[in-house]
């Protein structure tokens, strides 16, 4: 007799495969690592099975930040060969083999869901990792804001959407033509039609290069770096992770100095991200001031940041009725749509999660249910794929995806 295993026995079967003790990967061979923001959304899966299993995952995470408070965007515990670019291009300096740049900062955000689900249980893990927190944002708002407040992305690895049309005409500034040879592992794993190009990898190893060759300094960087874009992600998470920071410090009688001050500067910030020609948020090189002219599903974190928008959620109604699989990580009526290459239109679960948290707390209950049962039906249909064609649903990618499994325990699988 075949047993039936349920999405959710399957999900919770994800992160246990995924585990390496201590912290987890994002699946087996594609990514052998701990990435920062993956993590995050690990520790909420774990937290409707394991809440002590879910604290070591940020612990886990925190016991690679820098000494000048920056969390990395891979901490490299175990050597494996199998990955490119490994700790032995990126040079990084903290505690931990790393990279040499963050990611958004899901964490605040995470450990604060986490702490609601047993505050008892949690106040000691928190009130322990909560200075950690702290010093990363203040990492952010000392070397990541424009001159507007907004926050810059200083590679497309550190927004994490690596290939997103956002970043086109910043990386087309950038001369790759002597980044030597080097191999791909990316693409022995999964479909190279999924992935980024050769043209975008060139640029990334190139950015890589440049901050090696000064050590990761971040002043000498903001006039090295070519690569500086206002980013939606960025701008949004970080200015979440600071309202979640500072409610944290309130529930638990923490020091917080500033966030009061940060939090009015980085919804300046954010809000400075709206493109009028577009009518919608939008990323914005820092260098030149150009737009990107992209609607991407970043633009639908606004909620989440905690700023109201009628226009975008006229958008979402109108994606949430014509695209089969929403939220579609590039407008599909734009020009660069790409429904199966990565960030160039695909759906992706945790994003839509994060989407459906800030529709939540802004009371368009509506929406957000919407979102979470279109996203559950996604899962349930396909897998618990990397991301998916928004179109057909098809999966793409890395499969058994911790994230993937992680937003079906915590929201979409739930009833």
């Amino acid at each position: 007799m075949n047993h039936y295993t349920s999405p959710s026995e399957s999900a919770r079967n994800i992160l246990t495969a995924n585990d390496r003790g201590g912290y987890t990967i994002p699946t087996s061979g594609l990514y052998p690592y701990q990435w920062n923001w993956d993590s995050a959304i690990a520790a909420l899966g774990f937290a409707e099975f394991d809440i002590d299993r879910a604290w070591v995952e940020l612990e886990t995470l925190f016991s690679g930040q820098w000494a000048d408070g920056m969390v990395p965007h891979i901490l490299f515990h175990n050597p494996d060969p199998g990955y490119f670019p490994g700790p032995d291009v990126w040079g990084g300096i903290g505690p931990i083999p790393s990279s040499g740049i963050t990611q958004p900062p899901l964490a605040a955000t995470m450990a604060r869901r986490i702490l609601d689900m047993d505050a008892e249980a949690g106040a000691k893990r928190m009130r322990a990792l909560f200075p950690a927190m702290l010093a990363w944002h203040r990492w952010i708002m000392k070397w990541r804001l424009d001159d507007y407040g907004a926050v810059c992305t200083t590679h497309p690895w550190e927004a994490g959407r690596d290939n997103a049309p956002d970043w086109d005409s910043a990386m087309a500034g950038i001369d790759a033509s002597d980044v030597g040879e080097y191999q791909r592992r990316d693409t022995s794993h999964v479909n190279s039609d999924d992935r980024p190009t050769k043209y975008d990898y060139d640029r990334y190893i190139k950015l890589v290069q440049i901050g090696r060759e000064v050590r990761w300094d971040q002043q000498k960087l903001l006039t090295l770096n070519p690569f500086r874009v206002a980013d939606p992600t960025m701008s949004f998470t970080t200015l979440r992770a600071a309202r979640d920071l500072l409610a944290i410090s309130a529930q638990l009688g923490l020091e917080a100095d500033g966030l009061h001050a940060d939090i009015a500067r980085l919804d300046a910030g954010a809000q400075s991200l709206w493109n009028d020609t577009l009518d919608a948020f939008d990323a914005r090189d820092a260098h030149s001031g150009e737009w990107a002219q992209s609607v991407s599903n970043a633009s639908y974190l606004c909620w989440y940041a905690g700023i109201e928008s009628p226009q975008m959620l006229e958008r979402l109604k109108s994606i949430l009725t014509t695209v089969p699989h929403p939220i579609p990580s590039y407008d599909p009526n734009l020009p660069k749509f790409d429904e199966r290459r990565y960030w160039r239109g695909p759906t992706w679960a945790f994003m839509n999660m994060l989407a459906g948290f800030g529709l939540a707390g802004m009371g368009h209950g509506v929406e957000a249910e919407a979102l979470r049962l279109k996203t559950a039906r996604l899962i349930a249909g396909h897998g618990f794929a990397e991301y998916f064609d928004p179109i057909t649903g098809g999966p793409a990618g890395g499969n058994s995806f911790t994230w993937t499994a992680a937003v079906w325990l915590h929201w979409a699988g739930r009833n």
